[in-house]
């Protein structure tokens, strides 16, 4: 894609702006500061991965796998604001999950020990384990709230912290795992994935992107129950103050 056919895509911008203008949603700033950020951020990233796919040095992709979960972290985190530890939780849930999902990729030998493969995979993986990290401490607070009666007897039943949160951590993380299952229902037949479609634009053989997407699709519903799996284990104690009575923290973000 030429660079003049791609300032055409700022058509797209511009009637969004308009749309906010016209029925006064107030967005056009956002828009505009979300368009500079997104261009410059990929533009960034773009540079970064050609540098890194040409030297081939094992640290630097390390480096650039290591900051991506620690963004994801931090931000799948704001979903447990006010729960104490829940930063270092969600980054052993999401890091477990990247871990397990690259030593079986390349382990097998499905995905070569490369940039090429490495980052952007790991980049999907762990946006994924992100996302259901950030449902399941979302879900989590509303399920304690609602049950908080239930559990309560539990307690006063003789059940401990885990036993007394089963049920509540149980539907968590069904509930975390739905956009995912979702998603492989649909796939193909209401979506075609942005990995399928960007390999088939770059001209390459359709059954060939359709093998990788279902490499990707296989891995995020893995990812997914590995994440809200290791998260529950991990932050159920975080509702309970040391005498065991419910805490629910302000939710922030």
């Amino acid at each position: 894609m030429s660079l003049l056919a791609l300032s055409f895509t700022l058509l797209f911008v511009m009637i969004t702006m308009l749309v906010s203008v016209w029925q006064k949603l107030g967005l056009e700033r956002d828009v505009a500061i979300g368009t500079i950020r997104s261009a410059v951020q990929l533009l960034l990233v773009g540079y970064v991965l050609q540098f890194v796919f040409n030297t081939k040095n094992v640290l630097l992709i390390a480096l650039i796998v290591l900051f991506m979960l620690m963004i994801a972290c931090l931000n799948a985190a704001k979903r447990g604001a006010g729960l104490r530890g829940i930063v270092w939780r969600v980054a052993a849930a999401i890091g477990t999950t990247e871990m397990l999902m690259m030593g079986l990729l390349i382990g097998f030998g499905i995905i070569d020990a490369t940039a090429q493969y490495i980052i952007p995979i790991s980049g999907m993986t762990i946006g994924n384990a992100m996302v259901v990290a950030g449902l399941f401490l979302n879900q989590m607070k509303q399920e304690v709230e609602a049950s908080k009666g239930e559990i309560e007897v539990l307690l006063s039943l003789g059940a401990n912290a885990k036993q007394a949160m089963a049920g509540v951590t149980k539907r968590a993380v069904k509930s975390s795992m739905i956009p995912t299952i979702d998603g492989m229902k649909t796939v193909g037949l209401v979506q075609l994935p942005g990995m399928m479609t960007g390999m088939i634009i770059a001209g390459a053989n359709p059954v060939d992107a359709v093998r990788y997407q279902i490499l990707i699709v296989f891995a995020f519903a893995s990812s997914a129950a590995v994440t809200s799996i290791i998260l529950s284990l991990l932050s159920y104690r975080l509702w309970f103050t040391k005498d065991l009575r419910i805490q629910i923290p302000e939710q922030k973000g």
